[in-house]
């Protein structure tokens, strides 16, 4: 299975800061054959993936007060990655939810 983003125009930018990653992550993501650089492209562009319509609203609050930023991409039926940008914009990591 593939994994095709769908990239839309920016909504709205916010700074994601130094950008990192966990090794699960990266080795995941390699096994899979994704580039760890979509998803970023893709939390950048505020596209949330695969988030609940809660979760979706407190990144749009977050986008207007402040606050940390999550999205979840389901990359392949067996593996999910989250991105997270924290609440002072100063880091974006790329994780595994067994990460967290």
């Amino acid at each position: 299975m593939s994994y095709s983003p769908q990239l839309t125009p920016p909504r709205r930018r916010f700074a994601l800061g130094q950008v990192v990653a966990t090794r699960n992550a990266l080795s995941a993501l390699n096994e899979a054959g994704v580039n760890p650089q979509t998803l970023v492209l893709q939390h950048a562009h505020c596209d949330w993936g695969d988030l609940c319509a809660e979760d979706r609203a407190l990144n749009e609050e977050a986008l207007i007060r402040g606050g940390r930023l999550l999205s979840n991409y389901s990359v392949t039926p067996d593996l999910t990655v989250w991105v997270i940008t924290e609440a002072d914009y100063g880091v974006t990591t790329i994780l595994l939810p067994s990460d967290y």
